[in-house]
């Protein structure tokens, strides 16, 4: 059985390990990146089955990110998990909806800190169908 690719591009470490933790490692290779310009670059070497993208980070934020691979047609059909505790600390909630629309992409999900693990695992799977 082939393993799918998903990368991680976090700037916390410990995200990292908590989403290989939450996964099937049987099913799932791992990659990682702790900014969006390592990301970016990584995506465009060699695109992954799946992104997990925080969207704060240094040098480029997930936001910034995902938005020159749209621009630059890089890895189209790619589908993206945008992870963010942005809400918490606004004291607002965003809606996924909101970000689908923002990007015009059916292939974006995006779920908040901290995670819901039923519901990161369903969503994982759910993209990698």
């Amino acid at each position: 059985m082939n393993k799918k690719k998903i990368l991680i591009i976090d700037d916390e470490r410990d995200m990292h390990v908590l989403v290989e933790n939450l996964l099937d490692t049987d099913k799932y290779e791992f990659d990682s990146a702790f900014d969006g310009l390592e990301g970016f670059d990584k995506i465009a070497a060699s695109p992954p089955d799946l992104v997990i993208l925080d969207v704060q980070m240094p040098k480029m934020d997930g936001f910034e990110m995902f938005k020159k691979l749209l621009a630059e047609n890089k890895a189209p059909g790619l589908p993206v998990i945008f992870l963010t505790g942005i809400a918490e600390k606004r004291g607002a909630h965003f809606q996924e909806e909101d970000v689908k629309n923002h990007f015009n992409n059916k292939l974006v999900s995006y779920l908040e800190k901290p995670l819901d693990p039923d519901k990161f695992v369903k969503l994982v799977e759910s993209k990698l169908l």
